[in-house]
């Protein structure tokens, strides 16, 4: 039958093809079919002769298609044809399928709906068939029977796609059905059909599947829907990390995770990079990702961005900038290429800095931490990309490098215009731009330590930041450079190249960064001898250089150098005193050296070194200042650097013993015609001598005790303990006559004389300083020895008053220089130690008033001095040592005991704190029961500042804080006191306890009542009832001083407010939900929203209070004018929020309504009010007493007035523009909002002739009464008459 069916086919007609075809039965053509295909014969060419002899234009020619093509579909479907035959006739019927007409097509699309819905089909090839059959259908223009109407092919192939898409997919033919669809011409309707359901289908199926899926979906964006293909691959990737992270940070460990953590990065690194390369062929997809990404920004920045979307972001960086090979017919493409980059980076940046702004914002505030719930941060994100990149995430590295430099180089330390830089100690890193910063190097620091690829670039960035910005901070770049060679010195040794051509530039740097920049790569000295060796000669041709500096930095290198390689013998870092740097020790156990050759390389180095001594004094300074660290690293150097120091003194020390004074100053100071200079100083010399010596005898000695020792090396120390003994005895000894310093001196720096003084008075100074801190080491406590430091203070002390008499009759700044302390911080610490307690015993235990008045030094009583050096201390530790304060605390315990230290590790800081507030409050309570003339405001001040830095320490949610805050209001209210500066202290300490513990809303409701209650009411006749709730606020203090506080309480508050506000309307453009699914996402936000109106009402109240008081001329009408303009500011952002959400929510809530009625009752018709009062009072200031005072007075009165009106036109455009959007929802939400508010004052602009005539001639009257007036009064008033008349 075959053979016949294919010789008919080969004639020329198809007539006798078709009626033997007909003459068949039913099934004998199928089987026919299946058997040859089976076999593997050849089924296509009869599948062709059957198709040739059943012409579409016959029913039954159709109809036998229509058979043929669904057995076809079935053999295929089945999996017993070989691989080419089914290929072949999918072909075939994919060539035949546009002859069908349209009812038959429909037919076929519902069999391969219905197979898929079912989940009947065996191996999906025959799914190649659908997009062709939709294309066929789309082409019919007949009306076809579609269900029970009539319906276009294109409306058919819709309704067919809408079945097929919200029906269930199997997951094996996921890939395949959404890879079909890119064949089929779609409309965006029905594109977004298809997109949501390849989307829905990600959580049912396996990891490995996704990345086909996603690319097949990037290839099926191209048609529309970008929005939506990429919002739904970040949330699921986005919710896939969220979900990964909970498992792995689980208290419980879970027997089946869910995704291992390997698996899940590999798959979203292989997505990103489908999705980079989907935006190199499609920049409209690459703006829709920013655009995405970028209304996060408008809200809540954690909402949109996630580990994922980071890395995403990152990798987009990487695409290629276009540059010279570029073909200017594809400029424009690429350039939007460039733009979509830029936009990227900047994206992200912005994303830190602001993601550290609103953690700084809750961080200040209890009433936002109870509303916003915590979330992790961008800054935590951009940091788990890092950890994840490992993962061959190559793509993302660049990115991450780029982003890292850009944060540093944007937010670091900035140089301010007196040339210092504003830099904070770590504990203090707060604000957010040093946040941005740090993380910008952590960035950096993780990158590096990961990706070996990247290393050399990194390091090559930085040190060129080092070289090339010597002008600006460049402390954090040091410190990052310092962080990546601790990691891997030896890893390093292959960039050895770079860091050597840094080295070139050392001379030309500043010292500080030459010293940091050293000590930075020191690691790398000890594992790179070809590198030591580079350095060396740079700093042996910087030791002859012309400018001191270049010498400065060869000494500091130097030194820098025999700090760090031992002499064989050196003490080890466990036996010495002191202790070692972090840094210093991981290198010791890094490194290995030949200590033999150590030796001679530093007396090598010592050689150079002693050379510096006959250079300038600062070279020689930094010399003294640098030998002793010298000695603690290197012990074994003591001999050589003792005999240098020793030969040193000899040339400024008297022998004789007799001789006073016993140092020759003469011959520190160099004379070089009329320039007088200081050649040698000679008390760093000593003061470097005395801790030599020291440490020498505390750490050494004992170790050698029971060692023959050589008596040559005994006798230097020997040397140097008689002559500071006897220099000690000489200075007590001499009178400033014998330095020639005495009363009668010329100290001024306008002659030769003067300064050599000058100079003088500082070295005797210092070297009594020395002295002091020498016999204190050496004393044993004992009563001649402090005699002798009392004599040498008293010493010190003469002249330090001198110096400071002179300098203040001179009245210049050089005048007023003074010289760094030589005491070192051991010593000064050893004082304090025993100081505190003192302090801390005497102010508690003896009252200011019991004191005798005669003990007072600088105007100040000893209880005093005590108290402020308490505070001095609290404030010191706070700031600079912060994980030490547990440690502080304790110490003050007075009662705590050795055996006791395993109970007191239970007690708290708050509890500890706790204790000394209470010490501090009875001061507090004490000073303020007596009267009014005996209140010591300083006293006042100092303690409530202490009260102020106590108070930080304790936790906001423990009991002692909420007695500290309850104390503290307690206070404010029961103690009226009219100085103004004891008043803002007071008030500052209660408000930063306030907003730790709640909204301080209510605190400023009361206060502005007792403001009104004071100052009286705008309106003379009106007569105000006093509240009291404080009795703090006064006659005296309500304005200006608490009347600025609060405004700037309530300022802050607005800011809560706002940022609430605009987190809210973030959310809500985000969400692209139905009007079910909108006004069910908007639950959530109640709370919020409630929040939000409870403080603006609350708020309303505070400033309905303030705009009817009568407050003076000055800052605070001007400060009110512009927190009601915020107000107002605030109130239309909050209309526009709900302008947003009240179609979808059915309305507004009944408390919006309340707080609109409220502003226009108490608020708007009262600001009007308030206007015109201060408009009066400027008008009553310019007609009627200026004519009186000088024209100096008037211009200031007049610039005054103009700062104070300046706000008003900023107000009431503020007002119209929130009565604009009231009217607006209004119309929205069929809800009458304004009903309430009163018409504004009409504010025309047209000039009245008749008044401006009765005015100017007013004005001409003044001016010839003035100028009468100035005939008589002399020539020299007439500028200023002209100038005011101007």
């Amino acid at each position: 039958m075959d053979q016949k069916i294919l010789s008919l086919a080969a004639e020329k007609t198809a007539d006798k093809l078709q009626e033997f075809l007909q003459t068949l039965r039913e099934g004998d053509l199928t089987n026919l079919l299946q058997n040859q295909a089976v076999k593997g014969k050849v089924a296509g060419a009869l599948l062709r002769a059957i198709f040739k002899g059943s012409p579409c234009s016959e029913e039954a020619g159709t109809l036998r298609r229509r058979k043929i093509y669904t057995c076809c579909i079935q053999l295929v479907e089945s999996g017993d044809l070989q691989k080419e035959i089914a290929s072949e006739i999918i072909g075939l019927l994919m060539l035949e399928a546009h002859h069908f007409p349209g009812p038959l097509l429909v037919e076929l699309a519902n069999e391969f709906i219905s197979a898929v819905r079912e989940g009947s089909l065996v191996n999906g090839k025959s799914l190649e068939l659908l997009p062709i059959i939709l294309t066929a259908l789309a082409t019919k223009k007949e009306n076809l029977a579609y269900g029970k109407g009539v319906l276009s092919g294109e409306e058919c192939k819709k309704q067919l796609i809408n079945t097929l898409c919200s029906g269930r997919w199997d997951q094996q033919y996921v890939i395949q059905l959404t890879s079909m669809f890119k064949d089929v011409p779609l409309t965006a309707e029905e594109v977004e059909f298809v997109v949501e359901k390849a989307l829905s289908m990600f959580s049912k199926m396996n990891l490995q599947e996704i990345p086909p899926l996603v690319y097949q979906l990037l290839v099926l964006s191209s048609k529309g829907s970008r929005k939506s293909v990429l919002e739904g691959i970040i949330a699921f990737f986005s919710a896939l990390d969220k979900q990964h992270n909970e498992e792995q940070s689980g208290d419980e460990l879970l027997d089946v995770v869910t995704v291992p953590s390997g698996e899940l990065r590999h798959v979203e690194g292989t997505i990103i990079l489908h999705i980079v390369f989907a935006i190199k062929l499609d920049y409209e997809l690459g703006r829709e990702l920013v655009k995405h990404l970028k209304v996060g920004q408008q809200g809540d920045s954690n909402n949109n961005l996630s580990p994922f979307s980071i890395a995403l972001l990152l990798s987009v960086t990487r695409i290629q900038r276009f540059q010279d090979q570029v073909l200017d017919l594809l400029f424009i493409f690429f350039h939007l290429f460039l733009l979509t980059i830029l936009k990227v980076l900047d994206l992200l940046k912005t994303s830190v800095v602001k993601s550290f702004k609103d953690l700084q914002l809750l961080q200040g505030s209890k009433f936002l931490q109870n509303l916003v719930p915590h979330r992790s941060y961008v800054s935590t994100m951009i940091l788990e990309v890092v950890k994840n990149s490992v993962h061959s995430w190559d793509h993302v590295t660049q990115g991450l490098v780029e982003l890292g430099f850009i944060l540093m180089d944007s937010y670091g330390p900035k140089k301010v215009l007196d040339g210092k830089t504003i830099e904070t100690s770590p504990s203090l890193s707060r604000m957010p731009n040093q946040h941005a910063c740090k993380l910008g190097a952590n960035i950096l620091l993780e990158t590096f330590k990961i990706h070996e690829m990247i290393r050399q670039e990194i390091l090559e960035q930085v040190l060129n930041r080092v070289v090339t910005r010597a002008s600006s901070p460049i402390s954090h770049f040091l410190d990052l450079l310092s962080n990546i060679v601790m990691y891997a010195p030896l890893v390093l040794q292959s960039c050895s190249s770079k860091v050597t051509e840094a080295f070139d530039y050392l001379s030309f740097l500043p010292l500080q960064t030459v010293q940091r920049l050293l000590k930075a790569v020191q690691p790398l000295l000890k594992v790179s001898m070809s590198m030591r060796d580079c350095l060396i000669l740079v700093l042996r041709k910087a030791m002859f250089a012309n400018q001191l500096d270049a010498r400065k930095s060869a000494v500091a290198g130097f030194l820098l150098l025999l700090k760090n390689f031992k002499v064989l013998g050196s003490l080890s870092s466990s036996q010495c005193s002191q202790s070692l740097s972090v840094s210093q020790v991981h290198v010791d156990v890094h490194s290995h050296y030949n200590s033999v050759a150590n030796e001679t390389f530093c007396l090598e180095i010592m050689d150079s070194l002693r050379r510096c001594l006959s250079q300038q004094a600062d070279v020689r300074l930094m010399l003294y200042e640098g030998f002793y660290d010298v000695l603690r690293r290197n012990s074994q150097l003591a001999n050589s650097v003792m005999q240098t120091l020793l030969s040193q003194l000899k040339q400024f020390y008297e022998p004789k013993p007799d001789l006073l004074p016993p140092l020759k100053l003469e011959a520190c100071i160099l004379t070089q015609g009329d320039k007088i200079s200081l050649q040698e100083p000679l008390d760093y010399l000593l003061c470097c001598i005395q801790h030599c010596l020291a440490w020498y005898k505390n750490t050494v000695i004992p170790l050698q005790q029971g060692e023959e020792e050589e008596e040559e090396e005994e006798a230097f120390y020997e040397d140097l303990d008689d002559i500071l003994e006897s220099i000690t005895n000489r200075m007590i000894k001499s009178e400033l006559e014998d330095f020639e310093l005495d009363k009668s001196a010329d100290f001024s720096q306008s002659t030769s004389i003067g300064i050599k003084n000058n100079i003088c008075a500082f070295l005797v100074m210092g070297v009594c300083e020395v002295l002091i801190e020498y016999n204190f080491s050496i004393s044993s406590f004992s009563k001649n020895r402090f005699e002798d430091i009392l004599s040498l203070f008293m010493c010190y002390k003469k002249l330090s008053d001198i110096l400071n008499e002179k300098a203040g009759k001179a009245k210049t700044k050089t005048a007023n220089k003074t010289n760094d302390s030589l005491l070192s911080m051991k010593f000064v610490s050893s004082l304090l130690t025993a100081l505190f307690r003192v302090l801390l015993w005497r102010y508690t235990s003896i009252p200011t008033s019991v004191e005798e008045s005669g003990k007072k030094e600088k105007g100040k009583s000893i209880s005093l001095l005590c108290l402020e050096g308490l505070q001095k201390i609290f404030s010191a530790v706070q700031q600079f040592y912060q994980p030490k304060i547990q440690q502080f605390l304790r110490a003050l315990d007075v009662t705590d005991k050795e055996g006791e230290e395993r109970e007191d590790a239970d007690v708290s800081v708050t509890q500890r704190t706790a204790f000394q507030i209470r010490q501090f409050q009875r001061s507090l309570l004490n000073l303020l029961s007596s009267q009014e003339e005996d209140f010591n405001s300083k006293e006042a001040l100092l303690l409530v500042t202490v009260l102020t830095s106590l108070s930080k320490l304790l936790e906001p949610s423990s009991p002692q804080f909420v007695q500290m805050l309850s104390w503290t209001s307690k206070i404010c209210k029961e103690n009226s006191r009219e100085d103004a500066l004891f008043c803002k202290s007071l008030m500052n300490l209660l408000f930063s306890l306030h907003v730790s513990y709640k909204s301080p809303v209510i605190l400023l409701r009361d206060l502005s009542q007792d403001i009104h209650g004071h100052l009286g009411d705008i309106d003379q006749d009106v007569e105000v009832e006093k509240t009291n709730h404080f009795a703090i606020v006064n006659l005296r203090t309500a304005a200006p001083t608490v009347c600025l506080l609060v405004l700037s309480q309530a300022e802050k508050v607005l800011e809560e407010v706002d940022w609430l506000i605009t987190k809210l309307k973030g959310q809500v453009s985000q969400e692209t939900l139905s009007e079910e699914a909108s006004s069910q996402a908007t639950l959530p936000n109640q709370p919020v929203e409630k929040a939000i109106i409870m403080q603006l009402g609350t708020l309303l109240t505070f400033f309905h209070e303030l705009v009817q008081t009568a407050l003076p001329s000055g800052s605070c009408v001007d400060t009110l004018l512009k927190d009601l303009c915020k107000m107002y500011t605030t109130l239309t952002a909050l209309v526009r929020y709900y302008l947003q959400v009240c179609q979808s929510s059915g309305g507004i809530p009944k408390n919006m309504e309340k707080l609109v009625k409220l502003s226009g009752s108490h608020l708007t018709p009262l600001c009007y009010s308030f206007i015109s009062y201060v408009q009066n009072k400027s008008k009553s200031l310019n007609y009627t007493g200026e004519k009186k005072e000088k024209p100096a007075a008037v211009a200031t009165a007049m610039a005054r007035v103009l700062r104070e009106t300046k706000p008003i036109p900023n107000l009431i455009f503020a007002i119209e523009q929130y009565e604009k959007f009231l009217i607006h929802l209004s119309k929205k939400s069929k809800v009458n909002l304004m009903q309430h508010m009163k018409l504004s004052t009409s504010r025309d602009f047209k000039i009245k002739g008749n008044i401006l005539d009765m005015v100017l001639r007013e004005d001409g009257e003044d001016e010839n009464e003035e100028g009468t007036a100035s005939e008589h009064g002399g020539q020299n008033k007439e500028p200023a008459k002209k100038k005011r008349k101007k």
